[in-house]
């Protein structure tokens, strides 16, 4: 595994395909999308540890958000066709209100130049056509929202949002609410999960440097994951695809993925512990490897 710090330019998949060829492999996969427009944290996986995608997908994201008000965009970001403007006329007090009210929307309708799909098509190829997109409004949950300046015109705010959360939904919905229109300039992943700035390197760097930044498949997992260590028997019937029993599992959360290593401290699976005390395996591992070299 590996965390980029996604410069502003290309997409999620051109720094996958950037990875590819630096890596030597095309089993290579991200975890979570940033806008060309966006930079900062993306972590990229390859080879067993794509395995942990879905599980990396799923973690809360935080974000520095730059929004500017009075003018709207057809993206709902600087890369968009100018649509719309209006007078701001609110203060820092009415934002931190309307922030507030945000934190506790349930629902949110998602950009229609959006990766959603819509009979097969990507909604943003269907606006981009000129098709009249309309989205539904899907769950979603703010879970913190701090608001770090704002000079009448441009708030910087910092958020903690779940999987699913459209950060340039909330530029629109957050003007709206303040009687203006408004749309997303800047913004930043500070944190995907477990994964900070501070792991991340540049997209740029050197190839040792990169090879160097690789986290092995054991550290990954038990960054993304609660880890659970099994005795070599269970080991052995969770490398089977076998089920395993509440006492093989001591200290598993219940109903939930956990990494499951064998005692020598390699990755044998993603399990879960359901609640009838039954021990299931989610996604076997072929191989392991030893933790990476210091990468002081």
């Amino acid at each position: 595994m590996l965390v980029i710090d996604k410069p502003r330019g290309p997409t999620s998949h051109d720094v996958v395909s950037r990875l590819r060829r630096k890596l030597g492999t095309r089993r290579v996969g991200h975890a979570g999308t940033l806008d060309p427009m966006a930079t900062g944290v993306l972590v990229v996986a390859a080879g067993e540890a794509t395995k942990l995608v879905p599980y990396l997908t799923a973690s809360d994201k935080a974000y520095r958000a730059e929004v500017r008000f009075g003018v709207e965009t057809d993206t709902l970001d600087a890369e968009g066709q100018e649509t719309a403007r209006a007078p701001v006329a609110f203060d820092r007090d009415a934002l931190v209100a309307a922030l507030d009210a945000e934190r506790r929307r349930e629902e949110q309708v998602p950009p229609v130049y959006s990766a959603l799909q819509i009979g097969g098509r990507r909604a943003h190829d269907l606006a981009r056509a000129g098709v009249d997109v309309e989205l539904a409004p899907r769950r979603v949950s703010l879970r913190s929202a701090a608001l770090c300046s704002f000079d009448g015109e441009t708030a910087d705010i910092e958020l903690l949002v779940e999987k699913g959360y459209y950060v340039r939904a909330l530029a629109r919905d957050l003007a709206r609410a303040l009687g203006t229109v408004g749309h997303l300039v800047g913004l930043r992943r500070l944190r995907s999960g477990a994964f900070g700035l501070a792991d991340a390197i540049a997209l740029d760097a050197s190839d040792a440097e990169t090879r160097g930044a690789l986290l092995s498949l054991p550290e990954a997992a038990r960054r993304t994951l609660p880890p659970v260590v099994l005795d070599a028997d269970a080991a052995t019937r969770a490398r089977q695809g076998k089920k395993l029993t509440a006492d093989d599992l001591v200290g598993s959360p219940l109903g939930c993925a956990a990494a499951w290593f064998d005692d020598a401290g390699a990755l044998v699976a993603v399990g879960q512990l359901d609640d009838d005390g039954v021990g299931r395996v989610l996604r076997g591992f072929t191989s392991s490897c030893p933790p990476c070299p210091s990468r002081a």
